[in-house]
């Protein structure tokens, strides 16, 4: 079965290409809105999707909407229940992404002043699959830096942030790259052009600390509680440098949209053998199984979102 998009707009469900936004919109001008990346994964024996760790991400968009004053009417609870709708409403027997965006919503250019436009929100869901275009990644360190928290808060996903990673990732792949590493303003190792990055040195994991404006991305937090609960590994925040990706023994980024990957070259330089690592493959398998549903002890982490087929 397959399905149709819809978006929620303005208080209604309508079909994707009927959800359009006038080209007065601050935020199109602006980059005032705040957004998440959510994953719906499809289930086959289960005849469901399974939504990834939605309260979670609606936690991260309602806290970012504080700090660009987005006074949205929509409770936390309202918000999910909307997005089980929609995903519902669509149809779809496969992977989505669902993508919801908090914005101003004014019809106003020449304002600067957060506290006089007005907001609203919202979201559609669309089928999605491979990400990254690739299983095994070639990435390369990024002349672009990750901002600084007095800048832009880097811990919100703040639409405006993210011309930083498109210059980045834009760089990486017509360098005949599958994607950048940015370092933040002081030279340490940062993150992916949108996921967070994992190394493995001597059986432990290491990964920069928040404070070096990382994202604190849920994938980057499941991975850490499924590695220290399931597999009994040491996760070590710390910050790390350029070189130690070099003489890692393995690594991999982690993001919604990019699920676990591993990386298996930096720069020209093959990382270890320039295979995929046996602690990475370990990861990947358990957070694969996890994602679906498919683990018992996780399902409180999984959204159940049956599709049906709705009259317009």
């Amino acid at each position: 079965m397959s399905g149709d998009p819809y978006a929620f707009l303005r208080g209604e469900y309508v079909p994707l290409s009927e959800a359009k936004v006038g080209i007065m919109t601050h935020a199109l001008h602006y980059g005032t809105g705040v957004f998440e990346g959510i994953r719906g994964n499809w289930n086959s024996q289960a005849g469901r999707i399974y939504i990834f760790r939605l309260r979670e991400h609606y936690e991260r968009l309602l806290q970012g909407s504080r700090l660009l004053m987005l006074d949205i009417p929509y409770s936390l609870e309202d918000l999910c229940n909307i997005t089980v709708e929609l995903v519902e409403r669509s149809g779809f027997s496969e992977d989505v992404y669902i993508r919801p965006l908090a914005y101003k919503s004014a019809e106003r250019v020449a304002n600067l002043k957060l506290h006089e436009l007005d907001s609203d929100f919202c979201l559609m869901a669309v089928p999605f699959g491979n990400y990254l275009g690739s299983d095994n990644l070639r990435c390369c360190t990024s002349s672009w830096r990750r901002v600084d928290d007095p800048m832009i808060p880097a811990r919100f996903k703040i639409s405006g942030i993210y011309v930083i990673s498109i210059l980045a990732k834009t760089e990486a792949t017509m360098a005949g790259f599958d994607e950048a590493i940015l370092l933040n303003q002081d030279g340490h190792v940062c993150e992916g052009s949108g996921e967070n990055l994992f190394l493995v040195t001597d059986g432990k994991l290491y990964t920069p600390p928040i404070e070096d404006n990382v994202l604190p991305g849920i994938t980057r937090s499941t991975v850490t509680q499924l590695a220290q609960t399931e597999l009994g590994l040491e996760v070590i925040e710390t910050r790390i440098d350029r070189s130690q990706i070099y003489i890692a023994d393995e690594c991999f980024l982690t993001g919604t949209a990019a699920h676990v990957t591993p990386v298996v070259e930096v720069d020209n330089r093959k990382v270890a053998d320039g295979g995929v690592g046996p602690i990475s493959a370990q990861i990947q398998k358990l957070y694969f199984d996890v994602v679906v549903g498919n683990v018992p002890k996780f399902l409180h982490w999984c959204t159940s979102a049956t599709p049906r087929l709705v009259g317009v």
